[in-house]
């Protein structure tokens, strides 16, 4: 996952800075002291560190300002002494809360959470046209509506002919003038279609959310799905239940609608443990573990850094901080999806023959990097050999 908008919070910055990972869940007003009495304790910790009172005053003005998305959810903030650098509604809570005055922008908190930034695109159509709805974690702000849904937008094509008609007496027989009627609905239907093709077809050019969902009206589904490009069909995943302008007022959708993009981030996971799994198998594309992962950085070879979050070395930061600014991606893969040796690795833009090898007569006898190009393996160690000769 590529992330230009932490780069430019990171590079050309002087330091110090003051880094806050909070849970600013308010379910209650119980929960909404909470959040105030939990940053309280941080801000002492801040000031004493020697953090500047002015920004710590201007951080505590945005963290504790209710934030219109709903349920559970975090925040993450990166500030120097001169203005805050990045202020972020995360998707969940941190995985731990943090706050920290040093040189360097702690980020491991906030990429931890990367499988959760889900761009996504909703659609509620119906035969005159259609609402959009885009959450966009890219953008800082995610909560322009009571749904946390981003930028919402109401397309209709102008097309009035909407209804066919129900023909009875002289008409029953379904005369010229009856199918002329109809003939005009359908064509209305169509154009209404093609209106909010065009604004969805460019809306996913320049946004490039993720995946899109569709529902609502089913044959207006079908209408719209045949004006779509490529790049949107490849995205669209189908929702039932949707009604346009009510959807997201209905908690069994939302349910679902949650659940797909838990279904969306589960795929992601495992197409990136294939791809690992994949250039491992071949030898070339990827490398693993800490010290080849620093190497292949330090050259600008990678593409993608991945991390299992909770098995991270100890130079996780280092790497985290200098991908970023390589404008390679960051993704956390969890390591029940793929184990990473060492907790770390890299997908690569290029590699050549002095790029570090993850052959199996390269990785020293260690089982962990061997699990690494065949995870299947059934191989015993010399030492666990003459254990076993020992015990029988």
């Amino acid at each position: 996952m590529k992330l230009p908008w932490l780069k430019s919070a990171l590079e050309n910055n002087d330091g110090p800075f003051l880094t806050v990972y909070l849970d600013t869940t308010r379910t209650d007003p119980t929960a909404a002291s909470e959040v105030e009495s939990r940053w309280e304790q941080f801000r002492g910790q801040a000031a004493k560190a020697g953090a500047p009172e002015n920004i710590l005053a201007e951080v505590e003005e945005s963290l504790l300002r209710q934030p219109s998305i709903g349920g559970r959810h975090g925040r993450a903030v990166l500030a120097n002494a001169d203005r805050i650098l990045l202020d972020r509604v995360l998707p969940v809570p941190p995985q731990q809360e943090l706050i920290d005055w040093g040189e360097r922008p702690v980020v491991l908190p906030l990429l931890q959470l990367t499988p959760h930034a889900v761009s996504q695109l909703l659609i509620e159509v119906d035969r005159a046209g259609a609402d959009l709805h885009l959450r966009a974690p890219e953008e800082p702000d995610l909560t322009k509506n009571v749904h946390g849904r981003g930028e919402d937008t109401s397309i209709d094509g102008g097309h009035d002919e909407l209804h066919k008609s129900r023909a009875t007496g002289a008409d029953s027989g379904r005369g010229w003038r009856t199918d002329n009627f109809e003939a005009r609905v359908e064509d209305s239907w169509e154009r209404n279609a093609e209106a909010v093709a065009e604004q969805v077809n460019k809306l996913v050019r320049e946004r490039k959310p993720h995946v899109v969902f569709l529902t609502g009206d089913v044959r207006a589904e079908a209408l719209l799905k045949a004006e779509l490009h490529k790049d949107v069909l490849d995205r669209l995943k189908e929702l039932s239940g949707g009604t346009r302008g009510l959807s997201l007022e209905r908690a069994s959708f939302r349910e679902e609608l949650a659940q797909a993009v838990r279904d969306h981030v589960d795929a992601t996971q495992q197409e990136y443990a294939e791809k690992f799994r994949e250039t491992q198998g071949r030898d070339t594309g990827s490398v693993a573990g800490s010290f080849h992962v620093a190497e292949v950085l330090r050259r600008g070879q990678v593409d993608e850094l991945l991390f299992n979050p909770g098995r991270e070395p100890e130079n996780i930061e280092e790497l985290l901080h200098q991908a970023i600014l390589t404008d390679a991606g960051v993704y956390a893969l969890d390591d029940e999806a793929f184990s990473l040796p060492d907790g770390v690795a890299a997908l690569l833009r290029w590699d050549d023959e002095t790029t570090p090898s993850n052959t199996l007569s390269s990785m020293s006898g260690d089982p962990a990097r061997r699990d690494a190009v065949d995870p299947e393996r059934d191989e015993v160690s010399p030492r666990a050999a003459e254990e076993q000769k020992l015990l029988s």
